[in-house]
Order: C-alpha cells, then structure tokens, then sequence
C-alpha cells in the first residue's frame, strides 16, 4: 500500500481531473485543425511553413489515445482502491513499493512484473 501520509485516492482523483482537463483541450485543438482544413484550399502536403495540418492533427489524436488509457488506468486503480485491492501487483500478488504507487499511483504490477 502507499505511504500513511498520501492519500492514493486523492491523487488518483487529482490526477484524473488533471487527464480530463488535458483531454478536453486536445479535443478542441484537435477541432480547430478539423475545422482549419476544412475551410481551406491550401496544398496542406507542400506548404513551406513546415508540419502540415494533417500531421499535426495526427499528432494531437495520438496524445488524446494516449491521455484517453490514462484516464482508463486511474479509473481502474479506483475501481481497485474501492474493491480493497490497490497496492497489490496483478500479476505475483506481492504488494507494489510505496515508492512506486508514489511515482505512479495506478500501477498495477511491481517493477519486476512490469
């Protein structure tokens, strides 16, 4: 389990609100790059300004994924913190190290399984 002095919950909470916050302004940047090749007739693919909108609209849609199994994992940490099973690593049932709940408080293996 994690140190006395932290509470997982609330920085599982804390850091799901901070996700969710993150996610919801890649989504409107991802809209704004939508929204900026639709209304264009600009050759995206050779413009001398550098990264094309279809490039960047590819990167903020992998971040979004990325930040959308985040926000999975800590949903899950809390559904496992609720269920009485937090702290303990998924895969030898050996409990995870305080320092790495501290460090990533959704784990769900000890170093070693991971």
């Amino acid at each position: 389990m994690s140190d006395p002095l932290v509470d997982p919950r609330k920085e599982l909470v804390d850091d799901r609100d901070r996700t969710a916050a993150f996610v919801t302004q890649l989504r409107e940047e991802y809209r704004g790059f939508v929204e900026a090749s639709r209304d264009t007739n600009a050759d995206d693919e050779h413009d001398p300004e550098g990264s094309t909108i279809a490039f960047e609209r590819a990167q903020v849609g992998s971040v979004i994924l990325a930040a959308d199994r985040r926000l999975e994992e800590i949903q899950s940490a809390l559904e496992r913190l609720d269920a009485g099973a937090y702290g303990g690593c998924e895969c030898c049932g050996k409990p995870i190290p305080t320092a790495r709940l501290a460090v990533r408080p959704a784990a769900r293996a000890c170093v070693g399984c991971a």
